[in-house]
């Protein structure tokens, strides 16, 4: 099994996007596809919505996606062609103990994609891809830990000369592949190339 971690430095700059289009360039692939969801307080884990619940309770909730509309991100991951999607939530600081019940859902997957930067904490995966945007300035503290860990990184075409991110050191980038993308097509052809050659070469794993 083949497994690929899409990341970001923020919210809504195209994460689900990208998992999306590598799913589609890949479609013989199989795809599990899994996004990994932490809230804050008062947030419940069941259903993502406010909760008066205790920090003990409602710990994390693993959900099968059903649904092939395209309306929820892990819908789009069905809709785009994965063969099963999965929505882990949890409480702020409580991934591990969703972790042995996700091993579980993806234990017979032929080839696993992660949309998260936290689940580094507990896996190796063949490929991390960041996704940047230079005009987005918030940078979350599980993007910056996890950045010098990128196999590659994945560069929206810059809107912004360079970015105003704080203790956040652009040295990272000379060291490994960039690959610049525009919205329309977060996935181009070098990046796909990248994956397959780093991902899918051995005759072993499937792809396309």
């Amino acid at each position: 099994m083949a497994c690929i971690v899409v990341g970001g430095h923020s919210r809504n700059i195209g994460k689900t996007q990208l998992a999306v289009e590598i799913i589609r360039v890949f479609p013989a692939a199989r795809w599990t596809a899994a996004k990994i969801t932490q809230y804050g307080h008062g947030v419940c884990s069941i259903n993502g919505e406010d909760c008066h619940c205790a920090l003990d309770e409602h710990a994390f909730a693993v959900q099968v996606e059903r649904d092939h509309s395209g309306r929820s991100d892990t819908s789009r991951f069905l809709a785009a062609g994965a063969e099963r999607a999965l929505w882990v939530r949890c409480k702020q600081g409580r991934l591990a103990e969703a972790m042995p019940l996700f091993r579980r859902h993806t234990a017979e997957a032929h080839n696993l994609l992660i949309e998260s930067n936290t689940v580094l904490h507990f896996l190796q995966p063949d490929l991390y891809l960041p996704l940047l945007d230079f005009s987005v300035d918030d940078f979350k503290a599980s993007s910056r830990e996890f950045l010098d860990r990128a196999d590659a990184y994945v560069l929206l075409a810059p809107r912004a000369p360079r970015p105003s991110w704080e203790a956040v050191s652009l040295r990272q980038l000379e060291r490994r592949p960039v690959f610049v993308v525009w919205p329309e097509k977060l996935c181009s052809a070098s990046l796909a190339a990248f994956i397959r050659e780093r991902v899918f070469a051995s005759p072993t794993r499937t792809t396309s």
